[in-house]
């Protein structure tokens, strides 16, 4: 491992105001520089099956990875992709054998499924992957964007411009994901990876959050509370379930300091001119 030092980190999963149980589950190393959460879907215990079985695949596979100095921004020349996007993209495919498997060989767990947000933080890059509508947002100085596009119904009608943004508030195909991990015997990824820059904060969520509460009111939320992520975490809960808490709420915050990052040697420098 590398001197530098861990990310700050916080999360939160609550079951919400409606549900009794949880089927999210989350993971987050700071020092490591990896966090994952999963929304699982499949009936009273079989969606916490599938996301149990994802968060454990994945981080079970990729600590080891993680700690032990190897290059993670070196590119593999058949994939395109850095080591830490490969490993990532590797062990998804992983969870989604073991939930499929699971799923065939458990009557009572048929059809169980989970969606999937993932991010590996190495150099002053993050990779992320991601299955679903589970999200991961960034928030740079005062600029709030959604870095993972959601694979459900909604988002397509969005995207073909059946409705608006402002008409989807209101629909009722919210729920709906068009790809989730483990309903298929492969299921794809989306993978993408950004340039880190000091004082970046990243948001991972379920949609139990992103059904309740706003973009625009997230974003509020983190940046009023950015110097305690574990009190924008618990308000971050508290307002989704104030606006209702239908579903479970997961959430993980992560920022990046200074120190976190390299500060000298060719490699950095290429990596920080690669573009967003």
């Amino acid at each position: 491992m590398s001197s530098r030092v861990p990310l700050d980190v916080a999360s939160l999963s609550h079951p919400g105001m409606v549900r009794t149980h949880n089927e999210d589950s989350v993971f987050v190393d700071g020092d490591a520089g990896l966090a994952v959460l999963a929304d699982g879907m499949g009936g009273y215990s079989a969606g916490e099956v599938a996301s149990g079985i994802a968060v454990n695949v994945i981080s079970t596979g990729l600590m080891p990875e993680l700690k032990s100095g190897r290059e993670l921004s070196k590119v593999d020349i058949g994939s395109g992709l850095t080591h830490a996007a490969l490993l990532l993209q590797q062990q998804i495919a992983l969870a989604n054998k073991g939930i499929y498997e699971a799923a065939q060989a458990r009557p009572e767990c048929a059809g169980m499924g989970t969606t999937l947000v993932a991010t590996v933080f190495f150099q002053n890059r993050i990779s992320i992957g991601h299955i679903g509508d589970s999200r991961c947002y960034r928030l740079r100085a005062d600029k709030f964007e959604q870095l993972t596009h959601d694979h459900s119904l909604l988002q397509e009608q969005i995207d073909s411009g059946m409705l608006t943004p402002e008409q989807a508030k209101y629909s009722l195909n919210k729920n709906l994901v068009t790809r989730a991990l483990g309903i298929e015997a492969v299921v794809p990824a989306d993978i993408a990876e950004y340039r880190v820059e000091a004082d970046d904060i990243y948001i991972l969520c379920s949609d139990g959050l992103t059904d309740m509460v706003e973009a625009d009111v997230v974003r509020d939320i983190v940046v009023a509370k950015r110097v305690d992520l574990a009190e924008a975490a618990a308000e971050l809960i508290d307002v989704a379930n104030q606006n209702g808490g239908r579903d479970n709420i997961s959430v993980v915050l992560l920022r990046v300091p200074a120190d976190f990052l390299p500060t000298s040697g060719w490699l950095q420098r290429w990596l920080a001119k690669k573009p967003e």
